[in-house]
Protein backbone atom coordinates (compact mmCIF):
# COMPACT_ATOMS: atom_id res chain seq x y z
CA UNK A 1 0.00 0.00 0.00
CA UNK A 2 1.24 3.49 -0.87
CA UNK A 3 2.30 5.66 2.07
CA UNK A 4 -0.33 8.29 2.92
CA UNK A 5 1.45 11.62 3.22
CA UNK A 6 0.32 14.62 5.24
CA UNK A 7 0.37 16.64 2.00
CA UNK A 8 -2.09 14.23 0.37
CA UNK A 9 -4.42 14.40 3.36
CA UNK A 10 -4.24 18.20 3.32
CA UNK A 11 -4.98 18.34 -0.40
CA UNK A 12 -8.06 16.12 -0.02
CA UNK A 13 -9.16 18.24 2.94
CA UNK A 14 -8.87 21.44 0.86
CA UNK A 15 -10.78 19.91 -2.05
CA UNK A 16 -13.61 18.42 -0.02
CA UNK A 17 -13.88 20.37 3.22
CA UNK A 18 -14.11 17.04 5.07
CA UNK A 19 -12.33 16.48 8.40
CA UNK A 20 -8.63 15.56 8.27
CA UNK A 21 -9.12 12.16 9.94
CA UNK A 22 -11.89 11.25 7.52
CA UNK A 23 -9.67 12.31 4.60
CA UNK A 24 -6.87 10.10 5.87
CA UNK A 25 -9.21 7.13 6.28
CA UNK A 26 -10.51 7.64 2.74
CA UNK A 27 -6.98 7.72 1.31
CA UNK A 28 -6.04 4.57 3.24
CA UNK A 29 -9.13 2.80 1.91
CA UNK A 30 -8.30 3.92 -1.64
CA UNK A 31 -4.55 3.17 -1.49
CA UNK A 32 -3.67 6.85 -1.75
CA UNK A 33 -5.67 7.54 -4.93
CA UNK A 34 -7.07 11.08 -4.64
CA UNK A 35 -9.94 10.69 -7.11
CA UNK A 36 -11.04 7.39 -5.63
CA UNK A 37 -10.88 8.92 -2.16
CA UNK A 38 -13.21 11.72 -3.27
CA UNK A 39 -15.71 9.14 -4.55
CA UNK A 40 -15.30 7.13 -1.36
CA UNK A 41 -16.31 10.16 0.69
CA UNK A 42 -19.32 10.74 -1.53
CA UNK A 43 -20.43 7.17 -0.99
CA UNK A 44 -20.11 7.69 2.76
CA UNK A 45 -22.97 10.18 2.57
CA UNK A 46 -21.07 13.44 2.27
CA UNK A 47 -21.94 14.04 -1.37
CA UNK A 48 -23.82 17.28 -0.87
CA UNK A 49 -21.03 18.85 1.15
CA UNK A 50 -18.45 17.74 -1.39
CA UNK A 51 -20.48 19.01 -4.30
CA UNK A 52 -20.57 22.51 -2.84
CA UNK A 53 -17.10 22.66 -1.32
CA UNK A 54 -15.58 24.47 -4.30
CA UNK A 55 -18.04 27.36 -4.18
CA UNK A 56 -16.79 30.69 -2.89
CA UNK A 57 -17.84 31.73 0.60
CA UNK A 58 -17.83 35.51 0.70
CA UNK A 59 -20.65 36.02 3.19
CA UNK A 60 -21.15 34.76 6.70
CA UNK A 61 -21.59 35.82 10.31
CA UNK A 62 -19.84 36.03 13.66
CA UNK A 63 -21.34 34.47 16.77
CA UNK A 64 -20.46 34.64 20.46
CA UNK A 65 -21.41 32.54 23.46
CA UNK A 66 -20.69 32.64 27.20
CA UNK A 67 -20.73 30.31 30.18
CA UNK A 68 -23.24 30.92 32.96
CA UNK A 69 -20.99 33.18 35.04
CA UNK A 70 -19.51 34.95 31.99
CA UNK A 71 -16.01 34.16 33.18
CA UNK A 72 -15.46 32.59 29.77
CA UNK A 73 -16.61 33.44 26.26
CA UNK A 74 -16.23 31.99 22.77
CA UNK A 75 -16.34 33.63 19.36
CA UNK A 76 -16.75 31.95 15.97
CA UNK A 77 -16.46 33.22 12.40
CA UNK A 78 -18.38 31.08 9.90
CA UNK A 79 -18.57 31.76 6.16
CA UNK A 80 -21.25 30.84 3.65
CA UNK A 81 -22.16 31.83 0.09
CA UNK A 82 -25.00 34.32 0.54
CA UNK A 83 -26.17 36.86 3.09
CA UNK A 84 -29.61 35.24 2.94
CA UNK A 85 -28.25 32.03 4.47
CA UNK A 86 -26.04 33.96 6.92
CA UNK A 87 -29.22 35.46 8.41
CA UNK A 88 -31.07 32.13 8.40
CA UNK A 89 -32.16 30.85 11.83
CA UNK A 90 -30.64 27.44 11.15
CA UNK A 91 -27.27 28.99 10.26
CA UNK A 92 -27.42 31.13 13.40
CA UNK A 93 -28.20 28.02 15.45
CA UNK A 94 -25.10 26.39 13.97
CA UNK A 95 -23.04 29.40 15.05
CA UNK A 96 -24.32 28.96 18.61
CA UNK A 97 -23.53 25.23 18.56
CA UNK A 98 -20.01 25.94 17.37
CA UNK A 99 -19.65 28.62 20.04
CA UNK A 100 -20.69 26.12 22.68
CA UNK A 101 -18.14 23.64 21.38
CA UNK A 102 -15.33 26.21 21.59
CA UNK A 103 -16.53 27.31 25.03
CA UNK A 104 -16.16 23.81 26.47
CA UNK A 105 -13.42 22.25 24.33
CA UNK A 106 -11.37 25.18 23.03
CA UNK A 107 -10.55 25.94 19.40
CA UNK A 108 -7.58 23.65 18.77
CA UNK A 109 -8.27 21.17 15.92
CA UNK A 110 -11.89 22.28 16.15
CA UNK A 111 -13.13 20.53 13.01
CA UNK A 112 -11.83 17.18 14.25
CA UNK A 113 -13.27 17.52 17.77
CA UNK A 114 -16.03 15.18 18.87
CA UNK A 115 -19.21 17.14 19.58
CA UNK A 116 -19.78 17.78 23.28
CA UNK A 117 -23.33 16.48 22.96
CA UNK A 118 -22.32 13.47 20.84
CA UNK A 119 -23.28 12.68 17.28
CA UNK A 120 -20.00 12.86 15.39
CA UNK A 121 -17.42 15.56 14.81
CA UNK A 122 -17.71 19.31 14.35
CA UNK A 123 -17.02 18.79 10.64
CA UNK A 124 -19.92 16.34 10.50
CA UNK A 125 -22.16 18.97 12.06
CA UNK A 126 -21.14 21.55 9.44
CA UNK A 127 -21.53 19.04 6.61
CA UNK A 128 -25.05 18.30 7.79
CA UNK A 129 -25.88 22.02 7.70
CA UNK A 130 -24.38 22.29 4.19
CA UNK A 131 -26.73 19.52 3.07
CA UNK A 132 -29.70 21.18 4.79
CA UNK A 133 -29.19 24.75 3.55
CA UNK A 134 -27.60 23.98 0.17
CA UNK A 135 -24.56 26.24 0.48
CA UNK A 136 -20.88 25.73 1.06
CA UNK A 137 -19.70 26.75 4.54
CA UNK A 138 -16.21 27.31 5.92
CA UNK A 139 -15.21 27.71 9.56
CA UNK A 140 -12.78 30.63 9.27
CA UNK A 141 -11.77 31.30 12.86
CA UNK A 142 -12.62 30.65 16.49
CA UNK A 143 -11.24 31.52 19.91
CA UNK A 144 -11.99 31.55 23.62
CA UNK A 145 -11.30 34.15 26.32
CA UNK A 146 -11.30 33.47 30.07
CA UNK A 147 -10.74 35.49 33.25
CA UNK A 148 -9.76 34.34 36.74
CA UNK A 149 -11.81 37.14 38.30
CA UNK A 150 -13.92 39.57 36.37
CA UNK A 151 -16.16 39.40 33.36
CA UNK A 152 -16.08 38.40 29.70
CA UNK A 153 -18.49 40.43 27.58
CA UNK A 154 -19.14 40.89 23.92
CA UNK A 155 -21.06 42.48 21.13
CA UNK A 156 -22.25 41.35 17.71
CA UNK A 157 -23.42 43.98 15.26
CA UNK A 158 -27.02 43.48 14.20
CA UNK A 159 -25.90 42.30 10.74
CA UNK A 160 -23.62 39.69 12.29
CA UNK A 161 -20.71 40.94 10.21
CA UNK A 162 -18.68 42.15 13.21
CA UNK A 163 -18.27 40.44 16.57
CA UNK A 164 -16.08 41.25 19.57
CA UNK A 165 -15.17 39.49 22.82
CA UNK A 166 -13.66 41.51 25.67
CA UNK A 167 -12.09 40.27 28.92
CA UNK A 168 -12.05 42.45 32.03
CA UNK A 169 -9.92 41.23 34.93
CA UNK A 170 -10.81 42.57 38.40
CA UNK A 171 -8.73 42.68 41.58
CA UNK A 172 -11.44 40.76 43.40
CA UNK A 173 -14.61 38.90 42.52
CA UNK A 174 -17.21 41.34 41.20
CA UNK A 175 -20.67 40.93 39.69
CA UNK A 176 -21.64 44.60 39.54
CA UNK A 177 -23.98 45.47 36.62
CA UNK A 178 -21.70 48.42 35.85
CA UNK A 179 -18.89 45.94 35.06
CA UNK A 180 -21.18 44.10 32.66
CA UNK A 181 -22.19 47.36 31.01
CA UNK A 182 -18.54 48.39 30.68
CA UNK A 183 -17.66 45.14 28.94
CA UNK A 184 -20.53 45.60 26.51
CA UNK A 185 -19.65 49.25 25.84
CA UNK A 186 -15.99 48.40 25.24
CA UNK A 187 -16.93 45.61 22.83
CA UNK A 188 -19.14 48.06 20.91
CA UNK A 189 -16.29 50.59 20.89
CA UNK A 190 -13.83 48.03 19.49
CA UNK A 191 -16.34 46.93 16.85
CA UNK A 192 -16.52 50.52 15.60
CA UNK A 193 -12.81 51.33 15.87
CA UNK A 194 -9.53 50.43 14.10
CA UNK A 195 -8.39 48.44 17.13
CA UNK A 196 -5.24 46.31 16.90
CA UNK A 197 -4.28 45.92 20.58
CA UNK A 198 -5.24 47.06 24.06
CA UNK A 199 -1.94 48.87 24.63
CA UNK A 200 1.37 49.54 22.93
CA UNK A 201 3.28 46.54 24.30
CA UNK A 202 0.76 44.22 22.63
CA UNK A 203 1.21 45.60 19.09
CA UNK A 204 2.82 43.17 16.67
CA UNK A 205 6.34 44.34 15.83
CA UNK A 206 5.88 43.40 12.17
CA UNK A 207 2.97 45.84 11.93
CA UNK A 208 5.14 48.62 13.36
CA UNK A 209 7.99 47.75 10.99
CA UNK A 210 5.63 47.99 8.04
CA UNK A 211 4.25 51.36 9.15
CA UNK A 212 7.75 52.68 9.89
CA UNK A 213 8.77 51.73 6.35
CA UNK A 214 5.81 53.61 4.86
CA UNK A 215 6.39 56.66 7.06
CA UNK A 216 10.09 56.66 6.17
CA UNK A 217 9.37 56.73 2.43
CA UNK A 218 6.89 59.58 2.89
CA UNK A 219 9.23 61.59 5.13
CA UNK A 220 12.20 61.32 2.77
CA UNK A 221 10.15 62.90 0.00
CA UNK A 222 10.22 66.09 2.07
CA UNK A 223 13.95 66.49 1.44
CA UNK A 224 14.58 67.32 5.10
CA UNK A 225 17.82 66.33 6.93
CA UNK A 226 18.04 62.77 8.29
CA UNK A 227 17.86 63.82 11.95
CA UNK A 228 14.62 65.70 11.24
CA UNK A 229 13.27 62.76 9.24
CA UNK A 230 14.01 60.41 12.16
CA UNK A 231 12.00 62.63 14.51
CA UNK A 232 9.15 62.84 11.97
CA UNK A 233 9.03 59.05 11.71
CA UNK A 234 8.95 58.52 15.48
CA UNK A 235 6.27 61.18 15.82
CA UNK A 236 4.14 59.39 13.23
CA UNK A 237 4.67 56.03 14.95
CA UNK A 238 3.52 57.48 18.30
CA UNK A 239 0.41 58.90 16.63
CA UNK A 240 -0.24 55.56 14.90
CA UNK A 241 0.02 53.66 18.19
CA UNK A 242 -2.37 56.07 19.87
CA UNK A 243 -4.88 55.47 17.06
CA UNK A 244 -4.79 51.65 17.09
CA UNK A 245 -4.44 50.94 20.83
CA UNK A 246 -7.82 50.76 22.54
CA UNK A 247 -6.76 52.34 25.84
CA UNK A 248 -5.70 55.60 24.19
CA UNK A 249 -8.61 55.88 21.75
CA UNK A 250 -11.42 58.40 22.37
CA UNK A 251 -14.40 56.42 23.64
CA UNK A 252 -16.99 56.30 20.84
CA UNK A 253 -19.95 57.13 23.10
CA UNK A 254 -18.10 60.03 24.76
CA UNK A 255 -15.07 61.23 22.71
CA UNK A 256 -14.13 63.70 25.47
CA UNK A 257 -12.60 60.81 27.41
CA UNK A 258 -10.29 57.95 26.45
CA UNK A 259 -11.14 54.31 26.95
CA UNK A 260 -8.55 54.14 29.71
CA UNK A 261 -10.22 57.05 31.50
CA UNK A 262 -13.60 55.31 31.18
CA UNK A 263 -12.24 52.11 32.73
CA UNK A 264 -10.75 54.09 35.63
CA UNK A 265 -14.05 55.92 36.19
CA UNK A 266 -16.04 52.68 36.39
CA UNK A 267 -13.36 51.11 38.58
CA UNK A 268 -13.63 54.02 41.05
CA UNK A 269 -17.43 53.91 40.98
CA UNK A 270 -17.68 50.21 41.84
CA UNK A 271 -14.68 50.24 44.17
CA UNK A 272 -12.78 47.46 42.41
CA UNK A 273 -9.67 47.61 40.25
CA UNK A 274 -10.42 46.77 36.60
CA UNK A 275 -7.97 45.92 33.83
CA UNK A 276 -8.95 45.65 30.17
CA UNK A 277 -6.86 42.58 29.48
CA UNK A 278 -7.58 41.51 25.90
CA UNK A 279 -10.10 41.34 23.09
CA UNK A 280 -10.84 39.36 19.95
CA UNK A 281 -12.46 40.97 16.93
CA UNK A 282 -13.75 39.14 13.86
CA UNK A 283 -15.44 40.75 10.89
CA UNK A 284 -16.49 40.16 7.30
Amino acid sequence: MSAITAAAVKELREITGVAMMDCKKALVECNGDLEEAKEFLRKKGQAKALKKSSRETREGAVGIRFNETQSSGAIVKLACETDFVARNDSFQALLQSLGGQVLFQGSESLLEQQLVDGGGTVQDLINGKVAELGENMQLLDSARLEVKQGYVGGYVHMTGKIGVLVSLETEEACKNPLLEQLAHDLAMHIAASPAEAVREDQVDSSLLDKEREVFSAQARESGKPEEIIAKMIEGRIKKFLKEICVETQPFVKDPQKTVNQLVKEVSKEIGVGIRLESFIKYQF
